[in-house]
């Protein structure tokens, strides 16, 4: 019998199954080299990074830094005393384009973006304060001690479209004000907002409160229908030359639901702004005397909410995100 070669250095014949090795070894050797020029320009991801976009390290100092720069303008916007600015993300609208995309969602998710200048001192409400008024109401209709009456749905109708007193005021007038500065302490408002004989006081902070727990279905905005049918009020409401012309300036198609207010020098403006997208957030404007250039408030604050949406949503941080 021949004995089988054992050593390495043996020059003998190779057996069968070494060629059917070695062909193996060459065939797997050709689909690398395919498989290598094929990936061969793409970037590289990182295992903690995947295939869903930047990794929460990189969406955080991204945050970090709009939040930055957002603070650096108010700042700058409000230094001579007569503006007060606040600002805070809403995330995005359930199911809409901007919630599907897992970059957006991660950057702009709710609460993660604030800022705020001047926004603590209290100023002259003007017909913001409907808004607590509103509010009150919803409340003493779910505790059963305010009916909706044709003429009561009428009244706030035009308190909020048209800003129109009569309604408010009667309100008050027969009720007293006890009941709404309770109320606005519940809501962590600045107190008290209402003394007779007086104009109604607020903050700018105090409004963006108020515009969260209705964004967020928060009491007393927690029963769909009041909410659904204030918030569809406010989007009709007829003075636009504040938040909702600066959002359409920024991106034509964005939808504000605002409450306006104005008396005497005093303009202030409190909004719910949706982009096309679906990405949404709280700005609250309020001024008082002069503004600069000699503008009207309104103006003002236009120019200040297309410069606020702009900075912060911009497309291009998103594209700046998945490339890196």
């Amino acid at each position: 019998m021949r004995r089988r070669p054992t050593n390495k250095h043996n020059r003998g014949p190779v057996p069968h199954w070494g060629l059917m090795i070695i062909s193996a070894m060459v065939v797997l050797g050709f689909v690398g080299i395919l498989v290598g020029q094929a990936h061969q320009g793409q970037p590289t991801q990182s295992a903690d990074q995947g295939p869903s976009g930047p990794t929460p390290q990189a969406i955080a100092r991204r945050q970090d830094r709009l939040e930055n720069q957002l603070q650096r303008y108010f700042e700058t916007v409000t230094t001579d005393g007569t503006t007060g600015v606040s600002f805070y993300s809403l995330g995005a609208k359930p199911h809409s384009v901007a919630a599907k995309n897992t970059t957006t969602a991660q950057l702009y998710q709710t609460g993660r973006l604030t800022a705020a200048a001047n926004a603590h001192t209290p100023i002259d409400s003007a017909s913001t304060y409907k808004l607590f008024v509103a509010g009150y109401l919803f409340s003493l209709h779910h505790q059963g001690r305010y009916p909706w009456t044709a003429a009561n749905r009428e009244g706030l109708t035009r308190m909020i479209v048209y800003s129109e007193n009569d309604f408010a005021e009667d309100f008050m007038d027969t009720n007293g004000l006890a009941g709404l500065n309770q109320f606005a302490h519940q809501q962590q408002a600045f107190t008290p907002m209402f003394i007779a004989g007086e104009t109604a006081r607020t903050t700018t902070a105090s409004l963006t409160l108020i515009l969260r727990h209705l964004a967020q279905q928060k009491k007393p905005f927690n029963h769909a229908a009041d909410r659904q049918w204030l918030l569809g009020l406010m989007h009709k409401q007829v003075y636009r030359h504040g938040i909702p012309a600066g959002a359409q300036a920024a991106k034509p198609g964005t939808r504000v639901a605002d409450k306006v207010g104005f008396l005497g020098d005093t303009n202030n403006d409190a909004g719910i702004v949706t982009l096309p997208n679906g990405e949404q957030y709280i700005l609250v404007v309020t001024t008082h005397g002069p503004q600069p250039d000699g503008e009207t408030g309104f103006k003002h604050i236009a120019q200040i909410t297309q410069h606020v949406q702009k900075m912060v949503y911009n497309p291009q941080i998103i594209q700046d995100l998945n490339n890196n």
